[in-house]
C-alpha cells in the first residue's frame, strides 16, 4: 500500500501526514479519531521491550480536534516494572497536544488451560450485507473501511453490530499490526451505536478506554455497540470487540450529548 492509500504518509523524526482518508464524518478539516488512535497505538507498540509482555488496557485522552495537518507522536515508559509498566504516548499538532494515550504493558504467561473467553457465533463477514452510514455524514474514515452490516444498521437508530476492515494501510509502506486494526475501528462505537440526528445533535467523544483479552487475528475487526445517555447531557458508549474466533477486547467511550 502506497501513497494515498494509507491514513499517514511518514516524514521522519515521529512526524506524520494525515490523508484524506483520515477525515471525519461530522466535522471539516478534523481526522475521525480511530485513525490518531491507531498511531499513539503503534508508538506504544514500539516502546523497546526488556521481556515478554502486551499492552493490557489502553486509554486515548481527546484533548482537541486533531487536524488534517502534519502531526508528530511519541511514546515513553512512564512507570518502568519487571512485571507492569505505564506506558505514555502523545500526539501533537505544532505545540498543542491533541491526544495523549496511557496504556499497562503487562507481562504474558501460559494461561492457556484456564482461558475462559467466550466463543460467540457471528457470521461470516464475505455473509453480511454492505453497511451505510447516515445520509450527510461526511467521507475520508469511514469510505476507507469496508463495513458489513451484522445486526441493526449504521442507519439506523440503536444499538449495531458491524465487522470493519481497513482498506487503506496506517503508515505509507507498512502492513497495520491486529492491535493497529483494532483500535482504528474501536473509536466507532458512538457513531455505530447512535440513536440521534447527527445534523441536530452532538454526541462527541472525549476518550476511548479499551482493555485487551488477547491479540485479534485477521483483517476483520467485529464491533458490537450500545450507546446509553443520562438526562444531563453526559453518555456512554460501550462495545465488545471480536475477531472471528470470538471477543477480543472491551470498550467504552464517555460522550458529551447536546443540541448543535
Amino acid at each position: 500500500m502506497t501513497g494515498e492509500n494509507a491514513f499517514y504518509l511518514p516524514r521522519g523524526e515521529g512526524r506524520y501526514q494525515p490523508t484524506r482518508h483520515t477525515a471525519g464524518p461530522w466535522t471539516e478539516g478534523a481526522q475521525h479519531f480511530g485513525p490518531p488512535s491507531a498511531l499513539l497505538v503503534r508508538a506504544l507498540e514500539a516502546v523497546p521491550l526488556e521481556r515478554a509482555s502486551r499492552l493490557a488496557r489502553v486509554t486515548v485522552e481527546i484533548l482537541g480536534p486533531a487536524p488534517l495537518t502534519a502531526l508528530t507522536v511519541r511514546a515513553r515508559v512512564e512507570r518502568p516494572g519487571r512485571s507492569v509498566e505505564l506506558l505514555v504516548a502523545e500526539l501533537a499538532s505544532g505545540t498543542r497536544t491533541v491526544a495523549r494515550a496511557s496504556a499497562w504493558r503487562v507481562a504474558t504467561s501460559d494461561t492457556a488451560e484456564i482461558a475462559n473467553l467466550p466463543s460467540g457465533d457471528w457470521p461470516k463477514p464475505e455473509d453480511c450485507p454492505e453497511a451505510r452510514w447516515p445520509e450527510g455524514w461526511l467521507p475520508g474514515f469511514l469510505e476507507a473501511v469496508e463495513w458489513r452490516s451484522v445486526s441493526g444498521g449504521l442507519a439506523q437508530p440503536g444499538p449495531a453490530s458491524v465487522w470493519g476492515r481497513q482498506r487503506v494501510a496506517l503508515v505509507d509502506g507498512e502492513e497495520p499490526t491486529p492491535l493497529q486494526r483494532l483500535f482504528a475501528v474501536a473509536d466507532c462505537g458512538n457513531g455505530a451505536s447512535n440513536f440521534l440526528d447527527a445534523r441536530t445533535w452532538w454526541f462527541i467523544n472525549s476518550e476511548l478506554t479499551v482493555h485487551l483479552h488477547r491479540l485479534p487475528r485477521g483483517e476483520w475487526i467485529g464491533l458490537d455497540a450500545a450507546t446509553s445517555v443520562g438526562p444531563d447531557g453526559i453518555g456512554t458508549a460501550t462495545s465488545t470487540l471480536r475477531d472471528s474466533e470470538g471477543p477480543v477486547a472491551t470498550g467504552a467511550q464517555a460522550l458529551l450529548v447536546r443540541p448543535r
